[in-house]
């Protein structure tokens, strides 16, 4: 693998992980317990968009093929895209997509606050911007998982049931892959493996204040790297690609 290889597989799965998490947020729109509830999260579904946009964008130009950001998006199988397993898990309730997008956006505060520092001026631009909506993202999904922890038993007993049911996909997010290793030689890519611990102890902190008890599981479920994914991701791709499925190369 080249760097220019490395790189562009590396800018893959970012855009793919922002843009499967928009797509599932953006299920939401219309069907949120609260209108509150539905704006925010219909606007964080349009922050990883563009974050999605931006990245896959570049992915395009490293590559240098003359696909675009359109092209990756929507003219790609499942087994070409390298979103972390987490991303595609289903909405389930309320309590489960809080507990994922904790989980994402505790370590994309993490990841990002070291990615700006990256060697690529380009990655260094995106992960700055990015930073500032992931910081809203995260104070949000941390007061709503307290909020819900520390509320009813009804609520308490849902919120430790999403904890627990996606205790096993975070794990796949600080493995370090050929070309993330490759990159953090180059000082291009930060070494993931290095946030688990600061990731451990700010969820373990907010679960103690949402008096919630930490998962003890140490499955890991794996395979994004390789493009081997959940049943979910086709479902997925078989509503977000279907008009350029059924219209190739349409335009307006």
């Amino acid at each position: 693998m080249t760097e220019q290889q490395a790189l562009f597989k590396y800018c893959l799965q970012l855009g793919d992980d922002a843009l499967i998490h928009s797509y599932r947020l953006s299920e939401w729109c219309s069907n949120a317990p609260l209108l509150e509830e539905d704006l925010a999260l219909t606007n964080f579904a349009l922050d990883l968009i563009g974050r999605a946009q931006a990245l896959l964008g570049y992915a395009g130009k490293v590559e240098g093929k003359g696909r675009t950001e359109d092209d990756l998006a929507y003219k790609r199988g499942e087994r070409q895209f390298y979103n972390r397993l987490l991303t595609e898990q289903p909405n389930g309730d309320f309590a489960c997509t809080m507990a994922r997008l904790l989980y994402m956006s505790v370590y994309e505060y993490h990841f990002y606050s070291q990615l700006q520092n990256s060697a690529d001026a380009t990655l260094a631009a995106i992960a700055a911007k990015t930073l500032k909506e992931v910081k809203y993202h995260r104070a949000h999904a941390t007061d709503w998982v307290i909020r819900l922890g520390d509320g009813t038993e009804e609520s308490n007993g849902r919120m430790q049931a999403a904890v627990d049911g996606l205790w096993a996909y975070p794990g796949e997010l600080f493995e370090m892959t050929e070309a993330s290793k490759m990159l953090e030689e180059h000082n291009i890519a930060p070494n993931a493996m290095q946030l688990r611990t600061k990731w451990m102890d700010e969820i373990e902190k907010v679960l103690d204040e949402a008096k919630l008890r930490m998962p003890q599981g140490k499955y890991v479920q794996t395979g994004s790297e390789k493009g081997i994914h959940s049943e979910h991701l086709g479902h997925i791709l078989s509503e977000m690609q279907y008009l350029q499925r059924a219209y190739p190369d349409a335009t307006w």
